[in-house]
């Protein structure tokens, strides 16, 4: 069973940089696509970034085009978000997922970590 655990959130100023990290653990992870989305209070969940287990074909949500950066180490199972630049509106509890499908739909996927909180002041 895969599990996924986030770290490296915390509390910014504008501007600042942070990179979150995903360790996932489990079954092989041959046709995954991993993601990132993110949730701020009192709003729905929404797609941040995705990439391919074996990388390329990053996809990014408008908002954060150009300040974001997806990756995926292969030899240690960990996603990475790394994200500059950051705005007050990026304030959120950001989770990984893993799936099996191109999407950025959050139906698409089936395991989700626990979520680390960034908050970003002006």
């Amino acid at each position: 069973q895969v599990q996924l655990v986030e770290s490296g959130g915390g509390s910014v100023q504008a501007g600042d940089s942070l990179r979150l990290s995903c360790a996932a653990s489990g079954r092989p992870f041959s046709r995954t696509v991993m993601a990132w989305f993110r949730q701020a209070s009192g709003k729905e969940r929404e797609f941040v970034a995705l990439t391919r287990w074996r990388g390329g074909s990053e996809f990014y949500t408008d908002s954060v085009k150009g300040r974001f950066i997806i990756s995926f180490d292969n030899p240690k199972n960990t996603l990475y978000l790394q994200m500059n630049s950051l705005k007050p509106e990026d304030t959120a509890v950001y989770y990984c997922a893993r799936g099996s499908q191109y999407e950025s739909n959050a139906r698409a996927y089936d395991t989700w970590g626990q979520g680390t909180q960034v908050t970003v002041a002006s």
